[in-house]
């Protein structure tokens, strides 16, 4: 069985069902981290996001996921959003399970940082004065 889940949907993202993936009898600690739409960026009021992947952005979100999962020997989870998304919405999900908190958290920050860095999914920001905006080009 993989230690790692990997994820790009254009359908809402259940953080339960990546909670589900890494929770074993061993774990006293699950982390799990929701990246969730907000309705500013920058000074700018945001109306929505739209969010476009590369063909193998899984592939790059697997290798996130797999590099944190052989460092940390823990199993990891995590799912990106594409397509439209609504203030609220959930645009990324990570979760980590360990048997103590601090390495749970560890790794699943240094798992979200690795998805910003190197998967490539873009951001297009609708801003509420009718513009928009790509973020992270």
């Amino acid at each position: 069985m993989s230690n790692s889940l990997a994820v790009v949907s254009d359908q809402p993202l259940d953080d339960e069902v990546f909670e589900a993936f890494v929770v074993s009898d061993a774990d006293g600690a699950v982390v799990t981290f929701r990246g969730v739409v907000r309705n500013h960026d920058h000074g700018h009021a945001v109306s929505l996001l739209e969010y476009e992947a590369h063909p193998e952005a899984e592939g790059f979100l697997a290798a996130c996921c797999a590099e944190v999962s052989d460092a940390s020997g823990l199993r990891v989870a995590a799912g990106h959003r594409t397509g439209s998304l609504q203030i609220g919405d959930v645009a990324l999900v990570a979760s980590v399970a360990a048997p103590h908190r601090a390495e749970a958290f560890a790794a699943c920050e240094q798992l979200v940082e690795l998805i910003k860095q190197r998967v490539p999914i873009w951001k297009r920001q609708h801003l509420t004065d009718g513009l928009t905006e790509w973020v992270g080009l």
